[in-house]
Order: structure tokens, then sequence, then C-alpha cells
């Protein structure tokens, strides 16, 4: 593959990421292979390479003879994402202050700008996509084979709920919104400080500001409740 090619097939990768986060290729939807190989200007074997990449990743679900959809959003699958969001958040958050290196703190400080210049400049789509590498980061951090995973799933729907109910003109959430970035600047803290439990602690506030608004938005009366809570011990 020549150079040109690998770049057109990284843009592709990061571009459909980006999209499947900002819900502008929608949950559900049957991606047209032809359609993105042109517009990615990729043959179809780079292409699927790339299909199989963002399958493995939890972006997509490849179904056999129907071609590529995205990730859905079930009732079920957002059930199971409030039982287990603070407890994977929280066990992420404890091993990123036992392991972070310089250079991924560094990281973290550099994205935690583009947070808050995207909540100050209201840009909805920056503040959803910052968000989710500021995480992301806390995950490498975490360096765990068993919670990577885990957690890079639940980041991708975390980000297209906020993307359904954000609002930048929302004054309620525009409080929510500067909560969300002190904490992100107290994980910071935590983490050059080394503070395991504090960083977990934090993991399950952090949590909990958004967990409440996002319920009621997306769970049906019929689901258990409370959800998405998690008990001491586990923090």
């Amino acid at each position: 593959m020549s150079g040109e090619s690998k770049s057109n097939k990284l843009h592709c990768l990061d571009d459909l990421r980006s999209r499947i986060l900002t819900e502008h290729l929608e949950p559900g939807a049957y991606l047209d292979e032809v359609e993105l190989a042109d517009l990615y200007g990729i043959s179809r074997p780079p292409l699927r390479e790339v299909l199989r990449q963002l399958a493995g990743e939890g972006y997509v679900v490849l179904h056999e003879n129907r071609g590529t959809q995205v990730a859905p959003m079930t009732h079920n699958s957002l059930r199971n994402f409030f039982i287990v969001a603070p407890m994977v958040y929280a066990a992420v958050g404890r091993l990123a202050a036992q392991n972070a290196t310089q250079p991924q703190i560094m990281r973290l400080k550099d994205t935690q700008l583009l947070f808050r210049a995207a909540i100050r400049d209201g840009d909805g789509e920056t503040r959803a996509l910052t968000n989710e590498r500021f995480h992301s980061i806390m995950g490498e951090m975490a360096d765990n084979e068993f919670l990577t995973p885990s957690l890079r799933r639940l980041l991708i729907d975390h980000t297209r709920i906020g993307m359904t109910f954000y609002s930048p003109r929302n004054v309620e959430m525009a409080g929510q919104r500067a909560v969300a970035a002190d904490q992100h600047d107290e994980f910071i803290t935590h983490i050059e400080a080394g503070d395991a439990d504090a960083c977990a602690a934090l993991a399950i506030a952090h949590w909990e500001l958004s967990r409440a608004q996002i319920e009621s938005f997306v769970a049906p009366d019929s689901l258990y409740l409370p959800l998405g809570r998690v008990p001491n011990s586990l923090a």
C-alpha cells in the first residue's frame, strides 16, 4: 500500500470514529461500502480492514450477508451501560493514578485545555470528542487489557448519549459542564499525586454528575431503578 493510501486509510478510520461518536452516523444505521470507499479514496479491501478494526473496538457490528451496522443503542444495552459504567470508571481511575506516566499526564492536560475551550465556545461536538479523549487517555494510563475494551465501549455510548441531549444554550447544563470541567482538573491533580483512592472516588462523583440527567432522558419507566450506582466497597 502506498503512503497516500495508508494516509487515506488512517483518515477513514479516525473520521468514521468521530462521525459515529457525534452521531453523524446514527446508531443502527447501515454503512454503504461503495460510498465510503469513494469518499475516503481507498479500495474495498483496506476499507474492510478499517471496518473490522472498528468492529473490534465496538463502533460497528459486522453482519454476514447484511453488511456493516453502526453499533445500535437498545434498551438492554443502555441498561447494562448504567449498571457497569460506574464500576469500570472507578477501576480505571484507581489504576490511572497508580500507573500514569509523565508524558500521559501532559497529554491529559493538553486535552483538558481543549475541553475547556470547547465548553467556552459552545462547540458541542468538540466538547464530546475531547471529553471522550480525556477519559481514553485515563484508560491508557490504567494500562489494563481487561478494562480497556469495556472502557472503550462505554465511552462510545456515553459520547453518543451526550450528543443526543447536549444543548449549549441550556442554562442548567452549563452549570453541569462547569463542574465536569473542574472535576477533570481534579482528576489530573489526583493522578499527579498518585492518589488512587481519591481518583476512584472522583470517578464515581463524575459519573453521578451526568447519570441522573442521562437516565431521565434515555431510561424508560419499565427499567429497574436506580440504575448506574455502585456500592461504596467498589469505589
